[in-house]
């Protein structure tokens, strides 16, 4: 049977898209008849609502009660609305357990045990699991890299972007060597390109020339619908299937999977 993967959306930085490539991602792999469970790692809960449920709801519910110990990461998976497509949501609260959890020598591992716990006891099957990760290199970031199998980081075509990447890309390197040696970078996601500025290719041509394959070929525009979808509760990929923000995470989804299979047949 196939093993499932777990992959965290990872970017110190907030408003880069990351939010926005989990849940698309998750949509297009979903509609691909992918079984697929989001885990919304970051206390804003964005990735709660953008798919459609609450993240006022109580801590109990939450990926919080299973990272405090209180519940098992089984008991809080919720359906979507949306077929193939559960959720473990997140609220507020997520921000205390940093606090909560100092004297655990032991705390980076929480979600990685909670998760092999829930693989060994459970009968359900994901393809994959996608983890939306809060923009800060905080615990919980790397919480979600010691359980991953692999990243992917949405990269914004902005000034700055690529220096914000080299850090992130150190404390990648550092939980690698200490926490969880077969961590991988599955891709970049150059995302908010627009083709009106001359900073976006700049930075597109940059990250291509560093990081060559790693940055995936396909692009994520500026796009009005992808910004509204959110407070609708859908992906952009099911709210307006033909705007360019669609098309772009429906191409996205497409070299994603072609990615894996090329992977899979030389591995």
């Amino acid at each position: 049977m196939k093993k499932t993967e777990i992959i965290s959306i990872i970017n110190q930085k907030g408003g880069v898209g990351k939010t926005t490539t989990t849940i698309n991602l998750a949509a297009g792999l979903a509609l691909q008849n992918k079984k697929i469970l989001v885990v919304d790692l970051d206390p804003q809960g964005n990735a709660t609502t953008g798919l459609g449920l609450s993240n006022s709801e109580s801590s109990e519910e939450t990926i919080y009660a299973v990272l405090n110990g209180t519940k098992k990461f089984f008991d809080v998976i919720k359906k979507t609305k949306f077929k193939n497509l559960d959720l473990i949501s997140s609220n507020v609260d997520l921000s205390g357990l940093e606090v909560e959890t100092a004297g655990d020598s032991k705390r980076a591992f929480i979600l990685k045990e909670q998760i092999s716990a829930y693989f060994k006891d459970s009968n359900d099957f994901y393809e994959y699991i996608l983890i939306d990760c809060p923009p800060s290199l905080s615990l919980l970031t790397v919480m979600a890299l010691v359980a991953s199998n692999s990243l992917v980081v949405p990269l914004q075509t902005e000034f700055f972007a690529l220096e914000g990447l080299t850090q992130l890309m150190k404390t990648i390197d550092r939980v690698k060597v200490n926490l969880n040696q077969n961590l991988k970078i599955k891709g970049i996601l150059l995302t908010m390109y627009d083709k009106r500025n001359k900073l976006s290719s700049q930075v597109e041509r940059e990250a291509r020339d560093y990081f060559k394959e790693q940055v995936y070929s396909t692009v994520i525009p500026r796009n009005v619908r992808l910004s509204e979808a959110p407070s609708h509760g859908v992906p952009v990929l099911l709210y307006d299937k033909s705007c360019p923000g669609s098309k772009s995470y429906f191409s996205f989804t497409d070299e994603f999977l072609n990615k894996e299979k090329t992977f899979e047949s030389a591995a």
